[in-house]
């Protein structure tokens, strides 16, 4: 069984505390690697920028997989007032607030903030022209919306049923548009190619495949570990042959909906539920999971400021070489990030709507 943190009336699960820890690291890693893939193809630099990008790639679907795992639980109640009312709300409201935030900004840097952009920006913000990394938000919303509709399959389902299921997805949302812009496959025309499922409707698959490692995972810690080792070594490998190949950085492989990123999920994923059924966290860790966790939405939202800021003030991954640079710049993005969290948590219409 997986363990569970119990905080009065409220049953947290540790294992998924973890893997959303975990997650947003990699995505700030993800998005500080930006700047070492300037450096030439194939240098050290540009090998060690790659080998965080690739390593942390995952960590967008471990948090589909994450809200899979929560929200697919028969044992959750989510009613459609409580989803829409409560979830879809706060995560529209969160995405405006921000979205239009970093307008803002981008209006103060350049020293063009008037009335006229101001209300220029309101209407990028209410076209969704957002700031790049939003699409995860947008994303998520979708995900929202089909929830009814996914909790009652996985409810009904048998194990074989979602096996099925998760078959079809991998084929068509994750294998398709991995082999598409290769021949034979290439030179497909017509409906064929519309089999292939958009990535913003597969990312319910990864949901769907949270869910069902969580419920039915017998795997042992080694074999997860193999699993990731796989998932790293394909996107890893993959993107480098491709960019040395190409002489520019090849980034199909980087993408969500490709095998190596997928099968590299799976290993994060399991090896994290797995440790949590192997370790005794003490209450103190828990307690920081926990936190962690909770904190990773605003997280996610404000890390790029301060990215921005940092570029700003010449403390980029070029300064030292990539290999410590890229941590350490992520280590500095997590401790301003967690304390803008900090601050904002302790406003409660804040805490309730955009952190």
């Amino acid at each position: 069984m997986i363990d569970r943190q119990i905080e009065g009336k409220i049953t947290r699960d540790i294992s998924i505390d973890f893997i959303k820890v975990i997650a947003i690291i990699g995505v700030v890693t993800i998005h500080t690697c930006i700047g070492g893939y300037s450096n030439p193809i194939g240098s050290w630099n540009w090998s060690a920028s790659l080998f965080w990008g690739s390593i942390t790639r995952a960590s967008v679907p471990l948090f589909f997989m994450c809200s899979g795992a929560l929200l697919l639980d028969p044992h959750h109640e989510l009613s459609f007032k409580k989803l829409y009312l409560k979830n879809i709300l706060r995560v529209l409201i969160a995405l405006f607030f921000w979205a239009m935030a970093y307008k803002v900004f981008h209006l103060l840097a350049s020293g063009t903030l008037s009335v006229l952009t101001i209300f220029q920006a309101i209407k990028e913000v209410i076209l969704f022209k957002h700031e790049s990394h939003l699409y995860y938000i947008h994303i998520i919303l979708l995900v929202y919306v089909f929830l009814p509709i996914t909790r009652v399959f996985v409810q009904n389902a048998d194990k074989k049923m979602l096996e099925y299921a998760l078959a079809l997805w991998f084929v068509l949302g994750i294998l398709y548009p991995t082999v598409i812009v290769f021949w034979p496959f290439s030179l497909l025309i017509g409906i064929p190619v519309q089999w292939m499922l958009n990535m913003t409707y597969a990312s319910i698959g990864y949901g769907i495949l949270g869910y069902y490692i969580k419920q039915y995972h017998n795997f042992k810690p080694a074999r997860y570990i193999l699993i990731g080792f796989i998932g790293f070594f394909l996107t890893f490998g993959a993107t480098w042959y491709g960019s040395v190949r190409q002489g520019e950085l090849y980034q199909h492989f980087l993408e969500g909906m490709t095998c190596g990123v997928a099968v590299l999920a799976v290993g994060i994923y399991g090896i994290c539920t797995t440790l949590i059924e192997k370790l005794k966290f003490s209450l103190k860790i828990r307690r920081a999971l926990s936190y962690g966790s909770k904190a990773s939405f605003c997280i996610f939202l404000i890390h790029v400021f301060f990215l921005k800021i940092f570029a700003a003030i010449g403390l980029n991954v070029n300064v030292f070489p990539c290999l410590i640079s890229i941590p350490f710049l992520v280590i500095l993005n997590l401790v301003c990030s967690m304390c803008v969290y900090w601050a904002l948590s302790h406003v409660v219409i804040l805490k309730k709507w955009v952190v």
